[in-house]
């Protein structure tokens, strides 16, 4: 009796159905494993935020010292707690129905039989067997290894898979790279070793995004620019011994409007909406940075099969070698499919064919399981020794063997097999040449080898023939790159298939090319050699794991931001290397646990839809973020040029909380959730910004200034009276502000121009309406304010036209020196 047949003598069975039931009793529910952020922790992430601290210490000391009615703005703090926790909780329950359709099952053995269950179903002692892609759900000891290969990087840190052998503890957090095998649970859930060391599976991930780092900087700057200014007038006031009420009164209207409280919320609002809508669309988000990251994406690489192409193979052609048959080949192709312990696509297309031998399925009694390092598998069937693989890794060695003793009739077969290798190596060219998938089966005379990655071929390989499979393009794959072209995204096409079938994909889909497809196994050496050549090719075809996460990574470091889809343990590598990782939901358990989104119910053609959102939001996040930074500015420098120097602001609080509502806090919550069209560049968000909001909020300023002066000093227009032009004043300016950020032609300028109009008819109702007039303390208009407004107003208009030319002047110099 060999060492395998003695194994499988001694291989457990796994436990009854009744013991396991009574054990999952003794030990009670698993605690539950959080898909998404808490309630608790969506609501303090909500409530306590530096700006929210800010608005609530200034609101209580103007409902304690000042006027309550200045305490409008608190509001503000109510709002974006109360709408960024609810569009949160919405999309928290979106993302938690779709983590449970891709949430990690185990396949146990009880009662003898094999059965998939919720992981937290699985008790200590189960037999769990795992498979290729599989997560290790539980901590245990190896019962049975056919060439498994661990990936412990999760919890180890080592990049390099390790050899599972028979009695080898493993841990969950780790993922089966390759092979097959079985496990007896030791612990589960918070007794395991990745438990305890709080390293889950999902402990790959991305540091904060652009986006997010740019945002922290502008609020430490806009922090910075408030905390002095704040401490001089705070000393001007105590200098001109201005009363308690007053001075609460100036402080909070000159510091809270510096604060962009409201651009905080707009953030995480269209975050949770846009990721709402992507689980509708069947698409979990497991990092809230990816939708920066789709909006970013210059260079996709993706898969082959299941984006370009169908998922599902079908067997098309078979042509036998010299001295076999047809029915031969068919029979020896569909006994190794029936056979094989685990099959993948290519096998299941071949076993779904029905070819003769289907029902003759035996248990191996070796075997050397596929890598896509080597290319191929084998079985051994009754003494009887088959590979089936890539046809370049098999036909080049197949022919004469190298057996003693061979007579003249021995070596003239031998040529015979020779000759009927280069005929098949030379069909399966054409095919691969027009598209299809080939695959070689040759018998072996020599043992199988242990499985390796870099495992040789076994010793007197002959041909016995080729199958040829088909895939069809999908129907929406042309659309597809033809968007990825139109938004000046490369799409490049990473696939282990012959280079030659992977180039005839390519083509017919479009993808633009200066080159044909590269051969993975004969990629140049040096980076920037490899970053040429993939940068002039469509694709890369028999390519290394290895190989992808090199390609992602020579590309990252060349300034370009890569998101990568795949849906095999072969993609995780390049699915850690790059920027965005996108799985498939039919993918492996580690595909999709590594990856910052999953394709759960979606296919390739959603990814396009999801660029698009992710840009259009981005957009809209740049032009509402002009908005508030020009209000901060514009705040500082009349605080700078009005209150510091006076010891008066030109508003209220509670009329700087109207005018801000109606020209920044509407049109921007509109405007940051409205379709957009026009570039997106990732990089100089802070520049993009300050380019426009220093001139314009500088221009607003001036203009806010003179109006101010012209009514208090010019028309002798009390401080009532001065303070209602220049709210007055705001708003016009504001809502200028807002009809310039907006480019856009056609029915949407249409649109923003009748939301300002609206907003400026709240204002005109606010004014006119005694009890609106009364709470806000505005003056009834006469012909002096009014004058004042117009001139103010015309100021306004002009200085502001003046520094969108300054604008554009700086907007063509930043662009020639980018493009230079």
């Amino acid at each position: 009796m060999t060492g395998t047949d003695v194994e499988r003598a001694t291989r457990p069975t796994g436990l009854t159905e009744a013991e396991a039931q009574r054990r999952l009793r003794e030990r009670g529910p698993l605690p539950d494993q959080a898909s998404s952020r808490s309630y608790r922790s969506i609501f303090v992430a909500n409530t306590f935020t530096v700006f929210n601290l800010i608005l609530a210490v200034f609101g209580a000391a103007t409902i304690a010292f000042g006027n309550p009615k200045d305490a409008l703005f608190l509001g503000i703090l109510v709002a974006n707690t109360a709408i960024g926790t609810f569009q949160e909780i919405r999309a928290k329950r979106a993302l938690d129905a779709l983590a449970a359709l891709v949430a990690p099952h185990a396949t146990v053995v009880r009662d003898g039989s094999a059965r998939e269950l919720p992981i937290a179903d699985v008790v200590v002692g189960d037999l769990v067997q795992v498979r290729t892609g599989d997560q290790v759900v539980a901590d245990g000891r190896l019962v049975r290894a056919d060439g498994l290969a661990l990936d412990e990087s999760n919890l180890t840190g080592e990049s390099e898979p390790v050899r599972g052998e028979v009695d080898r503890e493993v841990f969950s957090g780790s993922f089966v790279v390759e092979g097959d095998g079985a496990f007896e649970a030791t612990a589960v859930g918070p007794d395991s070793r990745a438990a305890r060391l709080a390293a889950t599976a999902r402990a790959f991930r991305h540091p904060r995004s652009p986006l997010e780092k740019a945002m922290d900087r502008l609020l430490i700057i806009l922090v910075g620019v408030m905390a002095p200014l704040g401490l001089a007038l705070g000393i001007s006031l105590a200098i001109r011994d201005v009363g308690q009420a007053q001075a609460v009164e100036t402080l909070t209207a000159a510091v809270v409007n510096i604060v962009p409280e409201g651009l905080i919320l707009l953030v995480s609002l269209t975050a949770a909406v846009s990721a709402a809508k992507m689980a509708r669309r069947g698409v979990l988000a497991q990092q809230l940075n990816a939708i920066e990251s789709l909006a970013s994406v210059s260079v996709m690489c993706t898969d082959k099969t299941g984006t370009l192409t169908e998922a599902s193979l079908r067997v098309v052609e078979t042509t036998p070698a010299d001295g076999v048959t047809e029915s031969q080949l068919r029979a020896a192709l569909g006994r190794f499919a029936a056979s094989a312990p685990s099959r993948n696509s290519t096998l299941e297309a071949v076993h779904a064919a029905r070819l003769d031998g289907d029902d003759a399925a035996v248990e191996p009694t070796a075997q050397v399981p596929f890598s896509s390092r080597r290319r191929w598998s084998a079985l051994e069937l009754d003494g009887q020794r088959y590979v089936l693989g890539a046809p370049e890794a098999l036909l080049d060695g197949a022919g004469p063997t190298s057996a003693p003793g061979r007579d003249g009739a021995g070596e003239e077969r031998d040529g015979a097999s020779a000759r009927s290798a280069a005929e098949l190596r030379a069909r399966a060219a054409e095919r691969a040449a027009g598209g299809r998938r080939v695959l070689a089966l040759v018998g072996a005379q020599g043992p199988l080898p242990e499985a390796a990655p870099d495992a040789p071929l076994p010793e007197g390989t002959r041909p016995l023939g080729i199958v040829v499979l088909a895939e069809r393009l999908r129907s929406s794959a042309d659309e597809t790159v033809a968007f990825f072209g139109r938004e000046e995204v490369a799409l490049k096409v990473l696939s282990g298939d012959n280079p030659s079938t992977v180039n005839a994909i390519a083509r017919d889909a479009g993808v633009p090319a200066r080159t044909d497809a590269l051969d993975g196994g004969a990629l140049p050496d040096g980076d920037e050699e490899l970053l040429e050549a993939v940068r002039a090719a469509p694709a890369i075809g028999r390519i290394s794991p290895e190989d992808k996460a090199r390609v992602v990574r020579v590309l990252a470091d060349a300034g370009e931001y890569v998101g990568m889809l795949g849906d095999g343990v072969n993609d995780v590598p390049a699915l850690k290397q790059a920027r965005l990782a996108i799985a498939q939901g039919s993918g492996t358990q580690m595909a999709r646990s590594v990856s910052d989104l999953v394709l759960v119910s979606g296919e390739f053609d959603e990814v396009p839809r999801m660029v698009h959102e992710g840009r259009q939001i981005l957009r809209n996040i740049q032009r509402v973020a002009r908005l508030f930074v020009t209000k901060a500015l514009f705040t500082a420098f009349l605080l700078l040029t009005i209150a510091i120097p006076s010891g008066v602001f030109p508003l209220l609080p509670r009329q700087f909380t109207l005018t801000s509502s109606l020209t920044i806090g509407i049109p921007a919550f509109f405007l940051a959730l409205a379709p957009s069209t026009g570039p997106w560049r990732p990089e100089g968000f802070l520049k993009a910004i300050a380019r426009f909001s220093l001139p314009a909020g500088l221009a607003t300023g001036a203009g806010i200034l003179s109006a101010y002066l012209l009514s208090r000093h010019a028309f002798d227009g009390s401080l009532v009276e001065a303070r209602t032009v220049t709210a007055a004043t705001v708003v016009t300016a504001g809502l200028a502000i807002v009809m310039v950020l907006e480019d856009e032609p056609g029915k949407r300028r249409f649109a923003v121009g009748g939301l300002c109009l609206l907003m400026a008819l709240g204002f005109v109702l606010v004014a006119a309406v005694p009890a609106g007039r009364d709470f806000f303390d505005l003056a009834t208009p006469t012909g002096g304010m009014t004058a004042a407004w117009a001139i103010g107003t015309a100021v306004t208009l002009v200085l502001l036209a003046l520094a969108l030319r300054v604008v554009r002047v700086l907007e063509r110099r930043a662009a020639a020196g980018s493009s230079g």
